[in-house]
């Protein structure tokens, strides 16, 4: 089972296992980690030279709550996870937010109010991106993949057509160059 491979990718890291622990004892309603963090920890593993904590832009944090959609929530959030272990550079957004800032953001047209992680993590950027895990009560990892682990797993770049334009995925992919930092993950344009 494919969530079983990302499982123990994420149980063999401390520092992502951490960082797990931080989101869910902060408090944040339901809260997760996704996109970068996950694809820097699969693909560090799998295609480069390990998994570096220190080379993660930022660690995404995304929980949901429609009481308030402000953007000082948003740095209210990030605040309360700096405090609880100042090292990652966190980045918490709430996604029932989104709709209000996104077009301004990164232009096109509206975009519809995002209720649930799962209706959030489907519109990320990339198919390999549009992950998210976090730990439950239990300390088991659940994992949120709703169109799945092949691109992320077998280290497959490809556009998520639901928000992202051609256009911004080739900045995107520029910026990130995911085949020089990733040798053996195949680029789909």
């Amino acid at each position: 089972m494919r969530e079983d491979e990302l499982r123990g990718l994420v149980q063999k890291s401390p520092w992502l296992m951490r960082a797990l622990g931080v989101v869910r004892d902060s408090g944040l309603p339901d809260a997760w980690v996704g996109a970068g963090t996950l694809r820097d920890l699969v693909w560090g593993e799998r295609y480069g030279d390990g998994f570096d904590p220190s080379s993660v832009r930022d660690v995404d944090v995304v929980f949901v709550d429609p009481a308030d959609l402000s953007r000082e929530y948003d740095d209210q959030a990030t605040g309360r996870l700096v405090a609880i272990w100042p090292e990652p550079p966190w980045e918490a957004k709430n996604q029932a937010a989104v709709h209000t800032w996104y077009p301004a953001k990164f232009g096109g047209g509206p975009v519809p109010p995002l209720r649930t992680i799962a209706e959030a993590v489907a519109t990320w950027p990339e198919y390999a991106t549009a992950v998210a895990v976090r730990l439950d009560a239990n300390d088991r990892v659940a994992v949120c993949a709703p169109h799945g682990l092949d691109d992320l797993l077998d280290g497959v770049w490809r556009r998520n057509p639901t928000r992202v334009s051609p256009e911004f995925s080739r900045q995107r992919l520029a910026r990130h160059r995911p085949a020089e930092r990733w040798p053996g993950v195949r680029v789909v344009v």
